[in-house]
């Protein structure tokens, strides 16, 4: 019996939890991967190394592969629509993709199909960013590279004409847009697969440090049902009108008068996902793998009243290893799950999951082993 071969484009966490998720189905990974020690590379059979930037590269890569697909959405979008020429199956495909590697172009689109958005548009410089601001009842307002940015990379909060300067710097358009007053920060995941099969996982809440995600609860807290129906839809309309296939995050305001507004998208497995990975009876990177091979998609359902991930971040204390000692021996049902990455202080090397029908022991506990394992508390 032959198994299809995922090719997937990136090296980092993502793709190594996704192919962890593919292992149970037999299938196979091949990985171009920046360099060997990158977080999936270590656990992948299949690798190679090279720059995802370069189209002989790419085609090189594709060959062998059933299908495309990706950790990041960096890889441009005419290389994709040479892959696609070439007749690989590439997931998400590129005139999706473009959506979650252009901010310009996903107001744009957004705008079109009636999305609910902040008020936004492209500025050329700080005195246009000015106009901007006056446009929507003053400074501040949030400027933004089109592309290139994450985990608040890219991002400026202005709150002059004379702070506007340096995203124009970058040399790439900049998007203005209207500083939200928002209660929270909300995010809605979809899966999508080629033949229109949708599965929407509950809406979660997505807590934010310093621009990174730090805790996810799902379901989102007191959320109201009539509001958390609607992210749903909206987050499976977008991907039907995008033609998304795989997994989809879509970033949400939740505003003080009641409403919810696009945030962000991103078209692959996605942080405000991760606790699926114990907490949903079928994982967003499962999920993501059945998407890409055109399988018949998982139960999204939450298996717990509550559960949360807390991202480890990286700080003073590079062995984390002992501290799995305290970590499991004070919480038997904790589940953490690390990316190999070598500890620098507020990197991402992991993140721990933890559930059950009490939020705030669930959540007590997910903050104190994301702690220890950082090292920020010692007992």
């Amino acid at each position: 019996m032959t198994f299809p071969v995922v090719g997937m484009v990136g090296g980092g966490q993502l793709a190594r939890m996704t192919h962890e998720a593919g292992i149970p189905l037999g299938i196979k990974f091949k990985l171009l991967s920046d360099t060997p020690q990158d977080s999936a590379a270590q656990v992948v059979s299949e690798v190679v190394v090279g720059d995802y930037r370069d189209l002989d590269t790419l085609r090189a890569f594709a060959r062998g592969c059933d299908v495309i697909t990706f950790d990041h959405e960096h890889v441009p979008t005419e290389h994709l629509r040479a892959l696609e020429a070439d007749g690989i199956p590439v997931r998400p495909g590129p005139d999706a993709l473009v959506h979650a590697q252009d901010k310009g172009v996903m107001r744009a689109k957004l705008t079109e199909i009636g999305a609910p958005c902040p008020r936004h548009r492209i500025v050329t410089d700080p005195a246009d960013a000015a106009a901007f601001a006056d446009e929507v009842g003053g400074f501040p307002v949030i400027l933004k590279t089109v592309r290139g940015g994450y985990d608040g990379k890219g991002v400026w909060v202005v709150r002059s004409e004379a702070d506007a300067a340096d995203p124009f710097r970058a040399g790439v358009a900049v998007l203005a847009e209207e500083k939200v007053d928002f209660v929270r920060e909300l995010a809605a995941n979809i899966v999508r697969s080629p033949h229109g099969q949708a599965v929407a996982y509950p809406v979660v809440e997505s807590i934010q440090v310093d621009g990174v995600c730090d805790t996810v609860i799902a379901p989102a807290p007191e959320l109201d049902e009539r509001l958390a129906g609607e992210a749903q839809r909206l987050a499976l309309r977008i991907a039907a009108e995008l033609g998304v296939v795989g997994h989809l995050a879509v970033e949400l305001f939740e505003t003080r008068d009641g409403r919810i507004l696009v945030n962000e998208l991103a078209m692959r497995p996605h942080n405000s996902g991760h606790w699926t990975q114990d907490g949903a009876i079928t994982s967003q990177f499962a999920n993501h793998v059945r998407a890409v091979l055109d399988l018949p998609l998982g139960d999204p359902r939450p298996r717990a009243t509550w559960t949360v991930m807390s991202n480890v971040l990286g700080g003073d204390f590079p062995d984390m290893y002992q501290a799995y000692l305290h970590c499991m021996a004070r919480d038997p049902q904790l589940k953490i799950h690390m990316y190999g990455k070598d500890v620098k202080p507020g990197r991402k090397v992991g993140h721990v999951n933890t559930y059950g029908d009490d939020l705030a022991d669930v959540r007590e506990r997910a903050r104190h082993a994301a702690d220890y394992l950082r090292g920020t508390i010692t007992e």
